[in-house]
């Protein structure tokens, strides 16, 4: 295994880790901001840079289940939010392949 570089991104407006400010998304690649996490207010990424992510675990969410693996900054390792692999409900199916990223652990990166 190499080393591992971190991504920077140009945006007017980049989110980054709470802890240690490693950009993770553009504000362009927001989807969706009416999602909750375990934090509160969370939002729905097309994509997300700079990130590491777990095992892929089976849970129940309020839109049904879902196999999802929670995603850490690649930087300082704290959970950001998590990565849909699987939605069983058909309806549910465009958040695969998409990230979660809660709002609480998210800071404005200039």
């Amino acid at each position: 295994m190499g080393l591992s570089y971190n991504t920077y991104l140009t945006s007017d407006k980049i989110y980054g880790c709470k802890n240690c400010k490693t950009h993770l998304a553009n504000q362009e690649d927001i989807m969706s901001r009416s999602f909750r996490g375990q934090h509160g207010k969370a939002f729905l990424f097309h994509s997300v840079v700079n990130y590491d992510a777990g095992t892929p675990s089976e849970r129940a969410m309020t839109t049904g289940r879902h196999i999802v693996r929670d995603i850490s900054c690649r930087q300082c390792k704290e959970t950001v939010g998590w990565t849909y692999d699987r939605a069983f409900e058909p309806s549910e199916r465009y958040k695969e392949g998409k990230f979660i990223l809660e709002a609480e652990l998210l800071c404005t990166v200039s």
